[in-house]
């Protein structure tokens, strides 16, 4: 292992030489096993978990004990995104990549509407057009739980240290991961990280500058002008829009909460929830629209946010969900909002104009822009 991987060891996905243990405290692991049951048994077996672990756990080691590689790994993984897109979605469509080349690694700073699905299907559509996948970054609030981490780094994800509070942890921490984005574009690995921490509940997609401040740590390292490492970096700004909103009604009640006691406290294992729902809902039809590098002048940060915002929010493809929940029936079919109302007619009442709301924003934003 070269010295240059063994200096991002804390927070780099794994190599194909760890994939087997990492693979094997997969498999011992029997919060893993009953999760895999629960939403893969037939309902009166996954109940009785510690039951069916030995019978999950020699399917899947059936399936997996062979893997010595990520490549092996990510294949595995769109083996069953396939199944996911067929399943809970009505299309997956794309736009932009024809622009990208092949050959070059891109930082690709995306919208963010769910936790796993964002990057996996942005993934997909470069699995699809024969570009590598990329390295993405996951906070470290969401790997509270051993096997998420094991998975996660598996499927390469490398970890940004969110839990860093005390200011020389934090600017470490910080450098760190500037680093490592750059030293993996450098080698050819393209990254995916979302525009801003956490996911757009609202509706709201906007960069949040302090990000893109973060990027520039390691180009004052290397004593490099803020615009001139912009063009190093290749980043291309990636819009995903969902036509159903990937958990609508619990960003809605976290808002709506916020809103009338003034915090939200996340419950143990919300955040595991958020994925799995995000995953297992109907999604409707996903667009992915990829943008081009940027070239600009920006020497600010506020001047690339800005950049960035303009091609995501531009790129942005309506649903016919987005301009319903705006009012603008006209650019729908009857049957579209027919669909659409009998989609929100599951959701709480009080709530409804919440999820409104968060479908309106992109349709509401693009008329201002």
């Amino acid at each position: 292992m070269s010295s240059l991987v063994d200096k991002y060891a804390q927070i780099r996905p794994y190599n194909d030489d760890e994939v087997p243990a990492a693979l094997g405290r997969l498999l011992a692991d029997n919060a893993f096993i009953d999760v895999i049951a629960k939403y893969n048994l037939p309902a009166w077996l996954s109940h009785w978990s510690v039951l069916a672990r030995p019978l999950v756990r020699a399917r899947l080691r059936g399936k997996w004990g062979r893997f010595t590689t990520v490549e092996q790994v990510q294949n595995e993984v769109a083996y069953y995104l396939e199944m996911l897109i067929n399943k809970t979605t009505s299309k997956v469509s794309y736009s932009g990549l024809e622009q990208l080349d092949k050959d070059e690694a891109y930082l690709f700073v995306s919208n963010h509407r769910d936790i796993v699905l964002d990057p996996a299907l942005m993934n997909w559509g470069l699995h699809q057009y024969k570009m590598n996948t990329v390295r993405i970054a996951i906070g470290d609030n969401l790997l509270q739980v051993p096997y998420i981490t094991e998975l996660m780094r598996l499927n390469k994800s490398f970890i940004v240290k969110r839990s860093a509070k005390a200011p020389k942890e934090m600017l470490k921490a910080l450098t760190e991961l500037s680093g490592y984005i750059y030293d993996s574009l450098q080698s050819g690995h393209s990254i995916w990280i979302a525009q801003k921490e956490g996911r757009a509940k609202d509706g709201v997609d906007q960069t949040d500058p302090a990000l893109l401040k973060m990027l520039q740590l390691q180009g004052r390292k290397l004593k490099v002008s803020f615009d001139d490492y912009v063009r190093t970096l290749k980043i291309v700004p990636v819009s995903i829009s969902y036509q159903y909103e990937p958990c609508a009604v619990a960003k809605a009640k976290e808002l709506v909460h916020k809103r009338e006691f003034g915090a939200y406290v996340k419950a143990q294992g919300e955040d595991i929830e958020s994925i799995v729902e995000g995953i297992r809902s109907d999604k409707g039809h996903v667009h992915v629209a990829f943008g081009q590098p940027i070239t600009d002048n920006c020497d600010t940060p506020e001047q690339l946010a800005q950049s960035i915002d303009q091609q995501i929010l531009g790129q942005y493809y309506l649903h016919p969900s987005n301009y319903i929940a705006a009012g603008e029936d006209s650019k729908t079919s009857s049957q579209e909002q027919q669909d659409f109302l009998q989609w929100l007619e599951k959701v709480p009442e009080e709530l409804k104009a919440q999820v409104l709301a968060i479908y309106a924003e992109p349709l509401k934003r693009k008329l201002v822009s």
